[in-house]
């Protein structure tokens, strides 16, 4: 499992460290344990607790696929094409991976008002579909924050902060490869924008965005109320796990 972890006082990023060797690496929980009261671990990392049965559904679908589509050699062992069917369907997953984070760059590069040729039409229709749910609004791009006293931190995507009577919003984007509109937000969607808010504005307006980057659909759901107090308080639960099970004070 891979661990984010974030500075305990200025909410930065601290996502690797040098190593005694004098090499960069991942930044890890004994390195947090060494230095007692430096580091929080992301909501991300507090949310892979939880049972993601909906992301092990589809990574045992891409296995099938793979299996389907690449039978045996002839000569190879069954050792060797199960390998080779679990390195396929891993490959498929990092795709994934790597096409949500560069739809992720593109959208913050528009918030950020970088000058971007040939800026793919989603990112228009994300912006188009956030100012008709949300009003026009100055949007921060990509703000890091730290919750010092309950032991977490974290990055989220978009965020408006409250004034006069509005009272903010919290978004966090989502990419898919189903029809955005068909989908609901998971239970760590949920708890990670509640966590989010607590530390940008308690009272902050909250949304998942989903986007299809192969037909440029884009679909907002916005949580209620509700849903982000029991939220923040099943997150809450998550972080007292997690420091108890891996003894960190």
């Amino acid at each position: 499992m891979s661990e984010h972890w974030y500075c305990a006082v200025t909410g930065s990023p601290r996502y690797t460290t040098t190593g005694k060797n004098g090499k960069e690496r991942n930044t890890t929980l004994r390195d947090a344990k060494a230095a007692p009261g430096t580091l929080v671990p992301s909501v991300s990392t507090i949310n892979s607790q939880l049972s993601k049965a909906g992301l092990d559904t589809w990574k045992q679908t891409q296995v099938l696929y793979a299996a389907t589509e690449n039978p045996r050699l002839d000569g190879e062992d069954e050792k060797s094409w199960i390998s080779r069917i679990l390195e396929l369907a891993k490959r498929k997953s990092r795709e994934a991976a790597d096409r949500g984070t560069i739809i992720h760059d593109w959208i913050e590069a528009h918030y950020s008002q970088e000058y971007v040729p040939d800026m793919p039409a989603y990112v228009k229709t994300v912006d188009e579909a956030i100012t008709a749910h949300f009003g026009a609004q100055l949007w921060i791009p990509e703000q890091s924050l730290v919750n010092a006293a309950e032991g977490y931190g974290g990055k989220c995507d978009l965020y408006c902060k409250p004034h006069h009577d509005f009272s903010g919003v919290v978004i966090d984007f989502k990419t898919t490869e189903k029809f955005p509109g068909d989908l609901t937000p998971y239970l760590e969607h949920t708890l990670q924008l509640a966590a989010y808010r607590e530390v940008l504005a308690p009272s902050a307006r909250c949304a998942n965005v989903y986007i299809n980057g192969e037909t440029n659909v884009v679909a907002i759901y916005e949580h209620s109320e509700q849903d982000l107090r029991d939220g923040y308080q099943m997150f809450l639960n998550l972080v007292n796990i997690y420091k108890l099970k891996n003894k960190l004070n």
